[in-house]
């Protein structure tokens, strides 16, 4: 995980390098405004933690300056000696994540800074799917394998997004009703080995290696290979 700590008192910003790279971080520290941007601008950082009053250009500036350049993704977290509420609310206005008022325990903002790449890392995950050479983008709403889109219908997307969610697991046709038809009982039709087929006919038929498997008695399983003894 790489951090970029823009903070100009050189012992406060010791201070967090020192107890992040602890932890296992890599901190790359900026000691005004203007450094902490452009650093921001040019790496790609797990998180930002930001002091708000700095010279040259004021962290507001800077959080408000980076999410108009497009930087939203990563979050930032704001460090600020004034406590008062509308301090802070300015700096989640200006595209702040959360904040932490000086002076503050090692251990308050490590939580901070877990909170937030943890959350980042969920977010990357859940924006799109990949085995092998297939992927889906959960925004879009688009599929592809290979270099060739692939049109689901929305119950069939549906379906490869839980199996590929679950890849490497044998799920039943109950696990599938419940969760992709939102049905907590044996529906009495074949309605799941249809779309199962559906899904392979677009994903797999012409593509190697095939994806989607039957465990005979048990259920379905998405992965790369399959050993039909296992």
């Amino acid at each position: 995980m790489k951090i970029l700590v823009v903070e100009d008192e050189q012992s406060v910003s010791s201070f967090i390098r020192k107890g992040l790279e602890e932890q296992g971080y890599e901190v790359t520290q900026a000691f005004d405004g203007t450094m902490g941007l452009r650093a921001a601008m040019q790496k790609d950082f797990d998180l930002l933690i930001l002091d708000i009053i700095l010279p040259g250009m004021n962290g507001l500036e800077v959080c408000k300056k980076l999410r108009e350049e497009g930087e939203t993704a990563v979050p930032v977290l704001m460090l600020t000696a004034l406590g008062a509420t509308d301090d802070v609310v300015t700096g989640l206005d200006a595209g702040a994540d959360d904040y932490l008022a000086k002076p503050f325990k090692f251990k308050e903002l490590l939580a901070r800074v877990r909170a937030l790449t943890r959350r980042k890392s969920l977010s990357k995950a859940t924006k799109q799917l990949q085995v092998a050479d297939l992927e889906i983008d959960l925004d879009s709403k688009v599929v592809s394998r290979g270099d060739k889109p692939i049109k689901l219908t929305a119950k069939e997307f549906n379906l490869l997004e839980y199996l590929i969610r679950n890849k490497g697991r044998v799920v039943s046709r109950v696990d599938i009703l419940e969760n992709v038809w939102e049905v907590n009982f044996d529906m009495g039709t074949n309605v799941i080995d249809v779309y199962v087929n559906y899904l392979r006919n677009k994903i797999d038929k012409n593509f190697s290696p095939k994806l989607i498997h039957t465990v005979v008695g048990m259920g379905y399983v998405l992965k790369e290979s399959y050993d039909e003894n296992s």
